[in-house]
């Protein structure tokens, strides 16, 4: 559990003691971030014998810094209007357990009861948005290419609690793109039920099928997919997210639909090899590659880690320390292309930040002191022998002189991964993600 340390003092006094000028940094910084124009990113198409390239636009530390502000905003704006997110507990002031449920988004249960089928984020913190079209004549949509889910879902043409569209917001990520089925000659009626239960809500739709193209010329016929027609329980991670949609890429087996689109295109024989991978931009734009990997984008040679389960892409992590201040034994985690943070246990992560001066806010997010920043000792991850280390540095993500600490508790139901190693880890090493013998290979990403 977080806990604040400032328990005894009022709530003015708490408020003070955590956030002594938020109230002018958040309106100055979070309202700039909420009307900022989206600037599409568009699926380059090049490729070789051995791939294609799709472009992942990133998005700013300054936006990444405002939004988490604006949660500080409106968590504490739910404290006023008697939503507690804070309770007391043996002395101690922590989150409440149904305020950490709507930060941990969880997909429905299948009749089978597989528990496998579990969102185990709310994109708020998501940071590389790539283009997918659908149909013909295509349709074009902003999506989250996202390992830690398996289901591709846009919002629908009428759809409700989808963004809001004027004349103010026409050209911005406030107002998504929506797909129209009447206007594709590829679609296909299928009309299954879509719905995924999230903490605060659930997002409803129906299943379609139609001409899915990546890139420009990886063009999957038939692919079953979600038109949403509710997003209300996305909340406002998705009204004020740079996306219209997911599209997921971890496996079938834990996919709604039955079907991914990857797995897919492999069965039509649209890529060379079943093997994607991610290179993300350290100062600018990523790139994902379909059909193969791209050995510009490394140092050296790939080392191939076989996973532990062919759900998500979940990998058995030997240990973790963060220099000699705390380790931890073995344990799994899932590297997920859909979280920009590091998250494990939050009682780990609470150890973890007190070690370095990171303090936490009420969402369970950390701020540290910039001036701080070079004392924060390396973090490494052992996995199958051997050491990935990220330098101090990674761990913070700054802007307008606010630091936030690029870790965050999060405590996943069990039998989930216990830690998910986001774009913070990736940036720093080329993920590449084989789904023909269901292992990740590492190498050491050049920066660029």
């Amino acid at each position: 559990m977080t806990i604040f340390p400032c328990k005894k003092l009022s709530f003015k006094k708490f408020i003070s003691c955590h956030f002594p000028d938020f109230l002018l940094r958040t309106t100055a910084i979070a309202l700039s971030a909420a009307f900022a124009l989206a600037v599409p990113a568009h699926a380059d198409g090049d490729s070789n014998d051995n791939f294609v390239r799709i472009t992942l636009n990133k998005r700013s530390n300054h936006e990444m810094v405002a939004a988490h502000l604006k949660r500080e905003r409106d968590a504490l704006a739910a404290i006023l209007e008697g939503k507690q997110p804070l309770k007391e507990k043996k002395g101690k002031v922590v989150i409440s357990e149904q305020f950490a449920e709507q930060r941990r988004l969880r997909g429905v249960d299948g009749p089978d009861g597989k528990d496998e089928n579990v969102i185990i984020k709310d994109y708020a913190n998501a940071q590389y948005y790539g283009t997918v079209h659908i149909g013909e004549p295509e349709q074009e949509f902003t999506v989250i290419w996202d390992t830690g889910s398996a289901d591709l879902w846009v919002p629908r043409k009428g759809c409700q609690n989808c963004g809001y569209c004027n004349p103010f917001t026409q050209n911005t990520s406030i107002c998504k793109d929506k797909y129209d089925s009447s206007q594709s000659s590829h679609y296909n009626k299928d009309g299954a039920d879509f719905e995924i239960q999230y903490g605060s809500g659930s997002v409803k739709g129906m299943f379609s099928k139609d001409t899915v193209t990546l890139a420009q010329d990886i063009a999957v016929h038939d692919q079953r997919f979600a038109e949403v027609q509710d997003a209300k329980g996305m909340g406002v991670a998705y009204v004020m997210g740079k996306f219209d949609g997911i599209l997921g890429l971890a496996f079938d087996t834990i996919a709604i639909g039955k079907t991914t689109v990857f797995g897919s295109a492999i069965e039509q024989g649209l890529v060379k090899d079943p093997v994607f991978a991610f290179y993300l931009g350290d100062e600018g734009d990523g790139e994902l590659t379909l059909g193969g990997y791209d050995s510009t984008k490394f140092e050296g040679d790939l080392t191939y880690v076989d996973l532990d389960k062919a759900t998500y892409w979940q990998i058995k992590l030997d240990g973790i320390s963060l220099g000699d201040t705390y380790s931890t034994d073995a344990t799994t985690g899932i590297v997920d292309s859909g979280t920009s943070l590091l998250v494990g246990p939050s009682a780990e992560i609470t150890k973890i930040a007190l070690s370095v001066g990171a303090k936490p806010n009420v969402m369970g997010e950390y701020t540290i002191d910039c001036k701080d920043v070079d004392s924060i000792p390396e973090i490494s991850f052992k996995i199958d022998g051997a050491n990935y280390s990220l330098p101090g540095s990674d761990l913070v993500i700054q802007a307008n002189n606010i630091c936030l600490f690029a870790m965050m508790g999060m405590d996943i139901p069990a039998p989930g991964p216990q830690w998910i190693l986001g774009d913070v880890f990736m940036r720093r090493y080329y993920t590449v993600f084989d789904q023909g013998n269901e292992r990740i290979g590492f190498a050491k990403a050049v920066k660029n």
